[in-house]
């Protein structure tokens, strides 16, 4: 069974004036009436490529991963979405029917508001703050796409293994339930690299290997 979400009780309408209470009020009303709430399981698909998008996906509470899966079962982390974001590969104004190229899973319980794409049409012109909310989405989601193309390309692997914990206690707190082989095929590299390199943070007293996870102590202190 999933752990409850804390804001599960309320109201749709309630929800929304709590996370989007930037958006006009009026906007927020028909968000309620056309949007479907879905509770998604920690490790549930959301969206995956290939997948036809026919919705705006928002995020009300939990955590979802954005990432890009490999032919070889590798998963690449592009970035996180947080309570009061949105999914910006579903806000783009494709043709209708247009394929996912990335996937979208909850890396906790969560709670999505998925809103139709033609419903959402005229919204851009009716209502300036979901403007602003689609152009900040994607204007977020653009720079953090420059900071992973920037790591990746530019940065050694200890280096990107900094920015890749980072990121992760940035969405999630510092108690990180990731295992060496995952950041390993995030990060495109072995198992034994990924351990090594985390045992010099360790003993440089950054952080904790814990059995089933890992405890970041300075975050500051990881910056490269």
């Amino acid at each position: 069974m999933s752990q409850s979400t804390p804001d599960e009780n309320l109201t749709l309408p309630a929800q929304l004036a709590r996370r989007f209470a930037h958006l006009e009020a009026p906007l927020r009303e028909e968000m309620a009436r056309v949007g479907q709430l879905r509770r998604v399981a920690a490790g549930e698909d959301v969206l995956r490529p290939g997948q036809l998008i026919r919705h705006h996906v928002l995020l009300v509470e939990g955590l979802l991963k954005i990432y890009r899966p490999g032919d070889d079962g590798q998963e690449f982390l592009v970035y996180y979405l947080s309570p009061g974001d949105a999914c910006s590969l579903t806000l783009l104004p494709v043709p209708r029917a247009a394929e996912a190229s990335l996937a979208v899973r909850a890396a906790r319980p969560s709670q999505v508001l998925l809103l139709p794409t033609e419903a959402a049409e005229p919204w851009l012109t009716r209502y300036p703050a979901w403007t602003r909310f689609v152009v900040e989405a994607y204007r977020s989601r653009f720079d953090e796409l420059l900071q992973t193309l920037d790591a990746v390309a530019f940065r050694a692997l200890d280096e990107r293994l900094v920015f890749y914990l980072r990121r992760h206690v940035q969405a999630q707190g510092p108690v990180l339930l990731l295992s060496h082989q995952q950041i390993a095929d995030e990060l495109s590299t072995a198992r034994e690299v990924v351990s090594r390199l985390l045992k010099k943070l360790e003993q440089r007293g950054l952080l904790v290997l814990h059995r089933h996870g890992i405890e970041v102590r300075n975050l500051d202190a990881l910056h490269p």
